[in-house]
């Protein structure tokens, strides 16, 4: 069975940059959408960025000019640089890969903790 597996997250000041990874545990098949998602207590996941497989981004309006998403095809790989980070970010953050038939494989969550 696929996994993936996430690095990368930690303990950080306000201001500070952060790096996550994510990697499968062996080749996809077909993928489609590689994205990073996060949830912070109480409140429900949500989408942080996503790049298609041309290579076109979005991101949530909270993170735009801060994060920046990237996938290696080849190595079936997403990272999501983390800059100028804010408490409000403090989330466990999931990597997420969507396969172009729509099956949808989760990491495991990394914690990111932002400090004031």
């Amino acid at each position: 069975q696929v996994q993936l597996v996430e690095s990368g997250g930690g303990l950080v000041q306000a201001g500070g940059s952060l790096r996550l990874s994510c990697a499968a545990s062996r080749r996809i098949v077909s993928i489609g959408d590689m994205g990073w998602y996060r949830q912070a207590p109480g409140k429900q996941r949500e989408l942080v960025a996503v790049v298609s497989r041309s290579g076109s981004t979005n991101y949530a309006d909270s993170v735009k000019g801060r994060f920046t998403i990237s996938r290696d095809n080849a190595k079936n790989t997403v990272d999501l640089q983390m800059n100028s980070l804010k408490p409000e970010d403090t989330a466990v953050y999931y990597c997420n890969v969507v396969t172009i038939t729509g099956y949808t494989y989760w990491g495991q969550g990394t914690q990111v903790t932002v400090s004031a």
